[in-house]
C-alpha cells in the first residue's frame, strides 16, 4: 500500500511542479521570487499528501 502511495505522491508532485512552472511563465513572476513560489506550493502539497496518507491509513 505504501509503495503505491509513494509512486502516486511523486507523480502528483511532478505534475504540480510542471503546473507551477507554467504559472510562473504565464504570470511573469521574476526569477528571484520563483524559488519561494515553488517551495511554498511543494510544502503545501506535501502536507496535503501526508494528511491524505494518514487518513487512508487509519480508515
Amino acid at each position: 500500500m505504501i509503495s503505491i502511495f509513494i509512486i502516486f505522491a511523486i507523480f502528483i508532485l511532478y505534475i504540480i511542479n510542471n503546473l507551477t512552472n507554467s504559472l510562473c511563465i504565464v504570470k511573469e513572476i521574476p526569477e528571484e521570487r520563483q524559488p519561494k513560489v515553488f517551495r511554498t506550493i511543494n510544502i503545501l502539497i506535501t502536507i496535503l499528501l501526508f494528511s491524505s496518507y494518514i487518513e487512508i491509513l487509519y480508515t
